[in-house]
């Protein structure tokens, strides 16, 4: 260590030391590195996740690109929008949750749960898709989570979806996480249209703007029955431009009626993640029998028609019924997925 950056860190250490924080010894013991990242950098990245939040007009724009399966000719590009609330339902420093509500309709608005994501500073694991509808912890080395965040992404009833580890980079003026490719499940857009693939490998960047933010997709769509073959290449941009231009307490009303019963129904697949290392749907394809049961008592709830507690016992069952801790080779779910 150069003298100057010496003299730096040890008026660091007397300081916290006077302030009773810590004592010398364990100040000295702390590697000079490793706190810059957790003062600075740290913060920034916490800065730029919240920045995430607010009301937002939105743009869904899906565009492929290449194919590389003889005979496949591309699709057209899919260009949709609405207005999204995203709030932070948790904050507990390295552990930050973000859910999403559309506000859709004409004359009349109303609201639909959209996804969830969450973040986590240097996880000790992270819950990945493999394809088939199961997912798997994957364990990570404290190398490997070293200033580094975690985000999984949950589906509109709180299934998970996708998970992967990145770290955020603030250079160039611009605040962004990119982590390496991971798979994911079809989007709705193809899993209700089509049956010619059937998982996406995906580069998932987030990045922060000056009227919001940017989700950027590097997508290549996958066939999995036999090697895992490349049909064709995807990119997206999901924009998110700040907007208070719709009708912001339809997505606010809700959460404040629904939001005891979707953490419960967190807390049951939280539940799932944590007692089994790998485990997977009973239904392959798009799970609209589970979604379409969850977000139904939750509009019961809304609605004033059941009791949180009385919902969330149904959502529990829901889920037990769906959920299954030894899935099948993942051949044999594509060949589910196929009938």
């Amino acid at each position: 260590m150069k003298l100057n950056e010496m003299m730096r860190f040890l008026g660091v250490c007397a300081v916290l030391a006077l302030a009773g924080c810590v004592t010398p010894a364990e100040v000295a013991s702390a590697p000079p590195a490793a706190m810059e990242a957790k003062s600075d950098h740290y913060e920034q990245d916490r800065q730029a996740i919240l920045a995430m939040a607010g009301n937002f007009k939105v743009t869904f724009d899906f565009i492929e690109t290449v194919s590389f399966v003889e005979g496949y000719d591309l699709k057209d590009r899919k260009l949709s929008g609405g207005n999204e609330i995203v709030r932070v339902i948790e904050d507990s420093g390295d552990f930050i949750s973000l859910q999403h509500i559309l506000v859709v309709g004409g004359d009349d608005k109303f609201p639909i749960k959209h996804w969830r994501q969450d973040w986590r500073y240097e996880p000790e694991n992270v819950l990945v898709f493999i394809g088939g509808n199961t997912w798997e912890n994957r364990a990570v080395s404290a190398g490997q989570a070293n200033g580094k965040w975690s985000q999984t992404v949950y589906q509109v009833d709180d299934a998970p979806r996708y998970g992967a580890v990145g770290a955020w980079s603030h250079v160039d003026g611009v605040s962004q996480w990119t982590p390496p490719a991971e798979w994911r499940p079809l989007p709705r857009r193809d899993a209700t249209t089509r049956d010619d693939y059937h998982a996406v490998k995906a580069v998932n960047r987030h990045a922060i703007t000056p009227y919001g933010w940017v989700h950027e997709q590097n997508n290549s769509k996958l066939v999995l029955d036999g090697e895992p073959q490349t049909l064709v290449r995807e990119i997206a941009i999901n924009t998110y431009r700040r907007s208070d231009d719709f009708p912001i307490e339809v997505g606010d009303e809700y959460w404040a009626k629904t939001a005891d019963y979707w953490a419960g129904v967190r807390d049951k697949w939280s539940l799932v993640e944590t007692e089994n290392s790998r485990f997977g749907l009973t239904i392959q394809g798009e799970p609209e029998e589970l979604y379409n049961q969850l977000l139904g008592l939750a509009n019961f709830v809304a609605d004033g028609e059941m009791e949180s507690l009385e919902a969330l016992g149904e959502a529990r069952a829901v889920i037990d019924e769906y959920v299954t801790s030894d899935p099948a080779p993942l051949s044999q779910r594509i060949a589910q997925a196929s009938e």
